[in-house]
């Protein structure tokens, strides 16, 4: 097993192995993006050379970053549990639609506002009902001899370079406006994503997949240290292998790309919301503390910050639905 971090410590940022407490750094000019061109095999190589014998600091000395710049991040919504709750709370329906059963289903959301453990979270403009999502991210890795187009599961399963904790946050509020709309969720996630607290390179996983390729860890949120929800990431109805896989169908997947579990069961307010027909527990308040931990990843926490107060929806403007256009428009 290897962790792969980032991290700003005496006034710079560094990227680095994390070991026994200890961060280790990359040779000069090496970044995360390089391992993850370079691929699985050669960042074990270049860890094995690096841990215990190149520059290091103390992890309690840095303060850690997401552990990658992603090049791209789509989430899906993989766990059943979790789209019934929701369905619930934004739409107000019961069950779980057909279609979430024929294929998986995801969105992409804003690799520019990505955050790392630590770090505060600011409530956006107009937003009353702050969540988070407890998710589980592949990142995918360079495979020697593959373009990452049109893969199959077990293609795809060798593209997989490790895994991180994702927290989705989410703006429910402007989600279920946006939503009515029959598109997105846009405004209403892409303020900010933490990603932490380190990339485990998937080695550390490969016993633990059941026969049909799930992984039974564990995963659990509390907010303000009072647990919230738990689950096993093994009750998503797809592995992270057909993820990749669909995700690459008709398209690509590149090094550097990150892919969302989904929240689990329990992992979200809006689920429980919904199961619960009230705001009980209540939406997310400034000085609240988020934690998620996951069985052989870690933890990530962060505290929430002030709302940003300004006014951001703007009235579409009534028009007339003239189909041409008048001599003074036209120019004549």
């Amino acid at each position: 097993m290897v962790k792969i971090a980032r991290w700003d410590h005496d006034g710079g940022t560094q990227s680095g192995f994390v070991e026994d407490g200890t961060c280790y750094v990359l040779p000069a000019g090496q970044d995360v993006q390089d391992l993850l061109d370079a691929g699985l095999e050669e960042t074990l190589d270049i860890a094995r050379r690096t841990i215990g014998s190149g520059p290091s600091v103390p992890l309690a000395d840095v303060q850690l970053l997401a552990p990658l710049a992603p090049a791209t991040i789509r989430d899906f919504v993989a766990f059943e549990e979790h789209v019934e709750g929701v369905r619930k709370s934004i739409d107000g329906a019961a069950g779980v639609v057909p279609e979430w059963y024929e294929a998986p289903t995801f969105y992409f959301t804003n690799p520019h506002t990505v955050t790392g453990t630590g770090e505060v979270i600011g409530i956006p403009a107009g937003c009353v009902d702050l969540d988070f999502e407890t998710e589980v991210a592949a990142v995918v890795g360079h495979v020697p001899g593959s373009d990452g187009r049109n893969l199959t599961a077990e293609q795809a399963h060798r593209h997989i370079f490790g895994y991180t904790i994702l927290n989705d946050w989410s703006a429910r509020d402007l989600q279920r406006r946006e939503m009515k709309v029959s598109l997105g969720p846009c405004k209403g996630k892409d303020f900010a994503n933490t990603l932490g607290p380190w990339i485990v390179t998937v080695d550390e996983f490969e016993d633990l997949h059941d026969a049909e390729g799930f992984l039974p860890i564990s995963m659990a949120v509390e907010v303000n240290g009072e647990q919230i929800g738990q689950d096993l990431l093994s009750n998503m109805g797809w592995p992270f292998a057909e993820l990749v896989a669909y995700a690459s169908q008709d398209s690509v997947v590149k090094p550097g790309d990150v892919l969302g579990s989904g929240t689990c069961g329990g992992g979200c307010l809006a689920e429980l919301w919904g199961r619960n027909g009230s705001q009980t527990p209540p939406p997310l308040k400034t000085g609240d503390t988020v934690r998620m931990t996951v069985e052989g990843i870690g933890s990530i926490e962060n505290t929430v910050g002030d709302r940003r107060e300004a006014l951001t929806r703007v009235p579409a403007r009534a028009r007339p639905r003239n189909r041409a256009a008048s001599a003074v428009a036209s120019g004549i």
